[in-house]
């Protein structure tokens, strides 16, 4: 399976999203969360990409475990959630990569994206969904896809 390198921008737990600043080479605290709204995984992005919303694309990385913020990790993709998302009114295409860590000694709950409980996806999803509507905006997911699907997605998407 191939990996690609993610980088944590967001650790898992944490009530503040942050933003890398590739101009000043810095983490900036970017928003705070609704009090008792958390991340539910570490939340990072894919250094080379960038997404329909100008950022590069986002990462969950499905892990138990918490990793420093700007770690890079190797990673294994899994899938993805597909989704829109409403930027300055207009809907673009604003996807979840879920990718879990290639490290030795790392052994991997999730191989695929049927190794995800519904239950847990539905969370995940209402995750998005509530964030973004604090924010005025909205989060509609479209959808699963594979690794397969996912890689593809990537590659198109490396700048």
């Amino acid at each position: 399976m191939e990996t690609i390198e993610v980088i944590v921008e967001t650790p898992k737990g944490s009530q503040f999203k942050y933003k890398y600043d590739p101009k000043k080479e810095w983490f900036i605290v970017h928003k705070a969360l609704p009090i008792g709204l958390i991340f539910p995984y570490d939340f990072g992005f894919i250094p080379g990409t960038k997404g329909d919303d100008g950022d590069p694309l986002d990462v969950l990385i499905m892990s138990e475990f918490s990793f420093i913020q700007g770690s890079m990790l190797e990673c294994k993709v899994i899938g993805s959630m597909k989704a829109e998302q409403t930027d300055k009114e207009e809907m673009i295409r604003n996807d979840r990569i879920f990718v879990y860590p290639d490290l030795k000694g790392f052994y991997p709950v999730y191989d695929s994206m049927e190794d995800i409980q519904k239950e847990k996806l539905k969370e995940i999803e209402n995750f998005f969904i509530y964030y973004n509507a604090v924010q005025k905006k909205t989060f509609k997911p479209l959808g699963i896809l594979d690794a397969k699907e996912t890689l593809k997605i990537i590659k198109k998407q490396r700048s």
